[in-house]
């Protein structure tokens, strides 16, 4: 049966969606020009073009600046070697494919996945392009995208392009056992797509389409039967590629694409408002729901936003552990039972940051604080916190288990899917700082940067040391006054209400944790707003267990710092015939580590302290086992043991 003609049963039955926008709200301005097709659906926010924000001194400059020095280690030859090799292409270079560094992990030949971090490289240098202007990251990423088009050429096959053969997609269309080809694929597919709307790479673009033509074309004997069946099979968020490649160009053929991977047997029961989630693996999962948000964008039915919102209120309510992460072994547990689940395989990174995208779609349809706050949350326990500060290398999951500890990727033997959204998490933290309405601005995360809002001729300067410190301090430059709203984020866990002073002047707070402090006045240049919100310790219990609980200050999780016996040396993960060795890791978790606290029922601040003189630190005192902690953040914790989850007594 024909693509077209399968589709349009499929219409019939109501079980497709149709296009979802590369929307203005997620890329205005600098992209706009770019897109054929225009969102229609009401919005509350609009994002900023990362280009017009910039990040000040802080751990996420840090961090962005340790990926930034990865990425540009890693040769474009060895990213190229599995395209090239897949053709049979010559490397060019004087002594052949001998002098290059092969890669290895889950880049290695014999992977069935390889290729996909070659995409995710292209995503993260046209990110980091965006976010700081400079011309290294463009000239690298221009280098993979014409060494790319000379395969695609030379693989002669319809304009087929990966870094393995279409067997691998024949035997995922036959239904037969395969790694996820289409996932992999995606990865390309976002990859160039980024090099054209950040770098403006005409060849790149001319690739992608190519490649998704050739999609077209295959995909379009595929019978009902067979598209069941392979589309069980993980495929990432390839429809929200062809989604936006409908968008830039307004062709049908991609939309149909990416109406042709919507999966009725894990999405049709959200419509019912049933979790289903219980063991499916999430990573796979999540990414259709992004689908889903952008087909709302363009003004297709409010089913669409309805799922998606239902999807994601049900992770964050029943399926999250306090960091905001999700999965135990990379699946869904049985809702509300995060005690059952204290492993050493939870929280895998690239569930975090595919809901960051979702939870982005969903602060501009809806404009609820909400979505700031857990956006804020997985930022902060997971994200920032997913590298390590002494190499840059990224953690695959983030343990749970009493007395486990992050462990981190190799640079050259590894290159997990982690780690190639890892690659995209450390260079886009500017995304989600300010927002804007058609009247006024958005401050959704306390983070040190500068925004430009060209269209209103202002510079907004925030300078912070957040969560270190309490306040933080905006300042206008203005050319010629402006008469602005400004929402100002008041976070659902700043109980303990808020100081807000313009000019040194205190302001009156009428709104409450969980809104926004509207500030509605004519801003001139030099104006400076300072808003305080005193955090507080709390305590979190598990839903399937009250006495299994978490510490947190503010939206800042606390874990226990355990020491390091019984650790192995190296930590990494770094066997590069094992593409799946972490699930073959021992923690070694000494048998005394306990993660029992007697504190006879007193509240968390009878027993545990600030130090002096130490930001975010914290030792208990008085407890029954006699023992001290020192309680730190989670995303200051590394290479050591930790516990985050306690049993109380």
């Amino acid at each position: 049966m024909k693509l077209k003609t399968k589709l349009s049963s499929l219409i019939f039955f109501g079980i497709i969606l149709s296009a979802s926008a590369f929307a203005q709200s997620h890329y205005p301005g600098q992209h706009s020009d770019k897109l054929k097709i225009k969102e229609t659906a009401p919005m509350k926010a609009y994002a900023f073009d990362l280009q017009d924000v910039k990040l000040l001194d802080s751990r996420f400059k840090e961090n962005m600046e340790r990926e930034s020095a990865w990425i540009l280690s890693i040769d474009v030859n060895s990213l190229l070697h599995s395209f090239r090799t897949n053709v049979g292409l010559s490397s060019g270079l004087e002594g052949g494919y001998d002098t290059i560094k092969k890669l290895a992990g889950w880049e290695s030949l014999d992977c069935e996945l390889r290729g996909h971090t070659t995409g995710h490289i292209l995503s993260g240098l046209a990110l980091l392009y965006a976010s700081t202007g400079n011309e290294t990251y463009k000239v690298k990423s221009d280098s993979i995208v014409k060494g790319l088009a000379e395969v695609q050429k030379s693989l002669n096959q319809n304009s087929y392009l990966s870094a393995f053969p279409q067997n691998l997609i024949d035997r995922n269309i036959a239904g037969k056992p395969v790694w996820a080809p289409w996932y992999t694929l995606h990865k390309i597919y976002s990859g160039l797509i980024d090099q054209y709307l950040y770098c403006n790479n005409r060849q790149a673009l001319e690739v992608v389409e190519k490649m998704a033509m050739w999609a077209h074309q295959k995909l379009a004997t595929v019978t009902p039967e067979q598209r069941k069946v392979m589309i069980r099979n993980e495929f990432g968020g390839v429809n929200d590629s062809f989604y936006t490649l409908y968008e830039i160009t307004g062709k049908p053929e991609y939309k149909s694409l990416a109406e042709f991977f919507y999966h009725e047997e894990t999405l049709d029961p959200l419509m019912k408002q049933e979790d289903n989630l219980k063991g499916k693996h999430a990573n796979t999962y999540i990414p259709k729901l992004i689908g889903l948000a952008r087909a709302y964008e363009i003004g297709e039915p409010e089913k669409n936003k309805t799922i998606a919102d239902f999807f994601w209120n049900t992770v964050i309510d029943h399926h999250s552990f306090c960091t905001g992460s999700n999965s135990d072994r990379e699946s869904f547990f049985e809702p509300d039972h995060q005690s059952a689940h204290l492993t050493g395989l939870t929280g895998e990174s690239c569930n975090v940051y595919n809901m960051l995208k979702l939870t982005r779609h969903l602060f501009c349809l809806k404009g609820d604080e909400k979505y700031a706050d857990y956006y804020e949350k997985a930022l902060y326990n997971h994200i920032l916190g997913q590298q390590d500060p002494a190499t840059g290398m990224i953690a695959y999951f983030l343990p749970m288990l009493p007395g486990g500890h992050k462990v981190y990727s190799t640079r050259d033997s590894s290159f997990w899917c982690c780690v190639g959204t890892g690659f995209e998490n450390q260079a886009k933290y500017g995304e989600a700082i300010y927002y804007h309405n058609d009247k006024g601005l958005f401050v959704n995360l306390f983070i040190a940067s500068e925004l430009t809002w060209k269209s209103k001729g202002l510079k907004v300067r925030q300078e912070t040391k957040f969560p270190a410190e309490e306040t933080t301090r905006l300042t206008f430059e203005i050319q010629n006054p402006v008469g602005m709203p400004l929402y100002f984020r008041y976070p659902s866990w700043a109980t303990s209400g808020s100081i807000v002073k313009i000019n040194g002047k205190t302001l009156k707070v009428k709104q409450n944790p969980g809104s926004y402090i509207t500030i509605d006045r004519i801003w001139k240049n030099g104006d400076k707003l300072e808003v305080t919100f005193p955090m507080k310790l709390q305590l979190s219990t598990t839903p399937d267990n009250p006495d299994v609980v978490s510490v947190s200050y503010g939206p800042i999780v606390l874990a226990a710092k355990m020491g390091t016996a019984g650790m192995q040396k190296p930590a990494p993960y770094s066997n590069p015939k094992l593409h799946n060795d972490y699930y073959t890791y021992d923690y070694h978790v000494p048998a005394t580590l306990s993660n029992v606290l007697n504190v006879k029922g007193k509240p968390v601040t009878e027993w545990l302290k600030p130090v002096e003189r130490y930001p975010l630190t914290f030792k208990t005192f008085n407890i029954a086992e006699g023992i001290e902690f020192t309680f730190v953040p989670l995303f200051d914790l590394h290479r050591e043991r930790y516990i985050v989850y306690w049993k109380l007594k």
